[in-house]
């Protein structure tokens, strides 16, 4: 897996999958954002992979599902790096026919088990870098 991610501003960049599909990332005030910025990326990310989870999980067993949003809410350490310490996932479920034990259980598995992100989150991740002179 890899992206590519390009300056375009000084507080802009465009990260770009092998597939061209393209993801803005802003850094500046939240009154001038255009994108969002990385941690909100990382939240988004985290929900998303969960939603994608839990929807999948709902079907298989039949559930009709209208709707889906999970608000998603980190706090992020004061001192650099300013690494998220909680994260939590507030899913909101419209469907007439999934059970709130239902819902609960695959909720839970979706946000701990099942989603990579999550999974990533709670890991030991090695990351390196390089620096190439253009």
């Amino acid at each position: 897996m890899k992206t590519t991610t390009t300056l375009l501003g000084d507080y802009e960049f465009e990260s770009v999958n092998p597939n061209g599909n393209k993801v803005h990332i802003d850094m500046r005030p939240a009154d001038e954002k255009n994108g969002q910025s990385p941690t909100e990326l990382l939240l988004s990310a985290l929900a998303g992979c969960a939603s994608v989870d839990l929807v999948q999980m709902l079907k298989k067993r039949k559930k009709t599902v209208n709707g889906l949003r999970i608000e998603t809410e980190g706090t992020r350490q004061e001192e650099q790096p300013r690494f998220f310490t909680h994260i939590k996932l507030h899913f909101i479920l419209e469907s007439p026919d999934a059970t709130m034990e239902e819902f609960t259980k695959l909720g839970h598995l979706a946000a701990t088990k099942y989603c990579s992100v999550a999974g990533t989150l709670k890991s030991e991740v090695e990351h390196s870098f390089e620096i190439i002179r253009d």
